[in-house]
């Protein structure tokens, strides 16, 4: 599937600066170029041979011609059938977290466009791509064939059931989000190796990288994330299911959090440094990792990190900072939103505000933005409230938006979105209005 949030595309090509409108092959290779250095590099991404594999992928072959101009940007874009490609980041970090190895025979669960497929295929043996979608398979064969990737084979079918045939497998890679690892794709592991998967709930999720050592698995948080969900079998092994008619935010006063070190967990886009915003070189390889703090379930983080709250409730807040006009500093969730029985999300939250400032050629404002999808993933509306100036101490703010009928399901972004200065939120409430 290789289709992180695929409901998230429209909040990403509304929220990420536009780094490169490219057309000809040399523009592509330029472009490409660039988004390995702005979007990999500094985001984290050490593996020599995953940054390689990254430059020379063709990634505008595996997109539309209708959006093939944005290939080279930092967001997911859309494939058909109500799907979406994986941004490059989600792509190169979920590679680098798989180790490849160039004697590995890698399985992947969602071929989607063939694009992480073709990331992988010079980095090992071979690669066995499932897709469920039929029609996206049989695309992604005519693309990899084209591009003469001759160690990749694809097929349609349900991912939850493996490929037994061709197991066992070095490694595994999941572009879905199953409750739980599959016992099919366990199986096909081969003792010592490596499944790299987005496990638990449809809105709390965490990438794991997962080790077999003979009947155990070891299990490895990375951070949070928000996939599509693994459909198909699956479904069937679900035991916690959202309720869209009773929507809610998890772990709003950001008391719960994931501790990592930052080569792992803060080297992703917008979770560098205050010092690293500020500095385009990339830091020495062999520097000392710091031991920071993520809220759980709060995913796509950029420019957010945990802060001692100094206003008397609880532990912790969290705080964006942004100093460049139009970069993204933001925290996200998912809910499911029934429309046909919420009319209206209301919020209630606290903030503190340091030198905001709004960004009025982009439109970005500190706030809250909602994007509402439908039962088929399209985005059928969006919302942003907020709009705060200046400085000011901790204060409420509580404002409801309306949720159209047809809405299924709503992606939540707290943040600046593209506007400067300080930001800080706690105790967020969500409470539906029907």
């Amino acid at each position: 599937m290789n289709r992180p949030f695929s409901f998230l595309l429209t909040a990403l090509l509304l929220f990420t600066p536009v780094f490169c409108l490219a057309q000809t092959e040399k523009e592509m290779t330029e472009a490409r170029e660039k988004m390995v250095q702005r979007e990999l590099v500094r985001a984290g991404i050490r593996n020599p041979d995953v940054l390689e594999a990254m430059r020379s992928t063709l990634r505008h072959k595996f997109v539309p011609k209708n959006v093939r101009a944005q290939s080279y940007e930092e967001r997911a874009l859309p494939i058909g059938y109500g799907q979406t490609i994986s941004s490059p980041f989600v792509v190169a970090s979920m590679t680098e977290a798989l180790n490849p190895q160039p004697d590995d025979r890698v399985l992947e669960i969602g071929t989607g466009s063939g694009y992480q497929a073709a990331v992988l295929s010079p980095l090992v043996e071979e690669v066995y791509s499932i897709e469920i979608v039929e029609p996206l398979a049989k695309q992604a064969q005519k693309t990899l064939k084209s591009l003469k990737y001759k160690n990749v084979f694809v097929r349609a079918g349900d991912g939850y059931k493996g490929w037994p045939e061709a197991a066992p497998f070095d490694k595994i890679i999941v572009t879905c989000s199953p409750e739980s690892p599959p016992p099919a794709l366990v199986k096909q592991l081969k003792d010592g190796g490596l499944m790299v998967v987005p496990l638990g709930e449809r809105y709390a999720q965490n990438l794991c990288i997962l080790k077999k050592d003979g009947d155990r698995l070891e299990k490895q948080p990375i951070r949070p994330i928000l996939f599509v969900p693994m459909t198909g079998a699956a479904e069937d092994h679900r035991e916690v299911l959202p309720d869209p008619e009773n929507p809610t935010l998890q772990n709003g006063d950001f008391e719960k959090v994931m501790i990592g070190q930052a080569s792992q967990i803060e080297k992703m886009p917008g979770q560098r440094s205050d010092a690293e915003e500020e500095e385009e070189d990339e830091e020495p390889a062999d520097a000392e990792p710091e031991t920071i703090k993520i809220p759980k379930v709060w995913c796509y983080l950029r420019q957010a990190q945990i802060d001692e709250n100094d206003d008397g409730r609880g532990k912790y807040c969290l705080r964006f900072k942004n100093q460049t006009p139009g970069a993204l500093a933001q925290a996200c969730q998912g809910a499911g939103v029934d429309g046909r029985k919420v009319v209206g999300l209301h919020f209630e939250m606290r903030i503190k505000g340091e030198n905001l400032a709004q960004d009025f050629t982009r439109g970005g404002k500190p706030g809250v933005f909602v994007v509402f999808i439908d039962e088929k993933r399209n985005t059928i509306k969006s919302s942003i409230l907020g709009g705060w100036r200046g400085t000011f101490d901790w204060r409420n703010v509580s404002f409801t938006i309306n949720v159209p009928e047809s809405a299924r399901e709503a992606l939540i972004y707290f943040g600046l979105h593209g506007a400067r200065g300080t930001m800080w939120i706690d105790d967020v409430k969500m409470t539906p209005v029907r």
